[in-house]
């Protein structure tokens, strides 16, 4: 399955958790309840994945991105009302850090489900 068949089946799933408990609930109710879906559609992923974050070669701390789907694409969810420039250069940032091609920005916050497709600039994406 190429990153546009994969991003698309994600944001259905996320788009079925929306309908299903609509806004209102924590992050974390949302990434529970995503993950149900990903996994009845049968697309892989890993939770809470940690990544080392490092400056000039020196380990500073760590980030977790909410999914991992199939080794290709970061998610990273939110409960917000509305989502701003910070998250979205968050996404970003996570794309980067992991050398992932795509990434997802999906906010389950708002009266209707956003989501935002992220892309590393510094790698080649093929879709096939």
């Amino acid at each position: 399955m190429n990153h546009e068949e994969l991003t698309f089946r994600i944001i259905g799933c996320a788009m079925k958790v929306h309908r299903t408990l609509g806004n209102g609930f924590q992050e974390v109710i949302y990434q529970r309840c995503l993950a149900i879906e990903l996994q009845a559609v049968g697309i892989g992923f890993e939770r809470e994945k940690e990544q080392a974050i490092y400056y000039n070669g020196i380990e500073v701390g760590n980030r977790r991105a909410d999914f991992i789907v199939e080794s290709s694409i970061v998610i990273e969810l939110k409960a917000l009302i509305d989502l701003e420039d910070v998250h979205l250069a968050q996404a970003k940032n996570y794309v980067v850090a992991y050398n992932l091609p795509i990434g997802l920005l999906i906010n389950f916050g708002a009266k209707s489900l956003q989501y935002k497709k992220v892309f590393n600039t510094n790698l080649k994406i093929d879709n096939s």
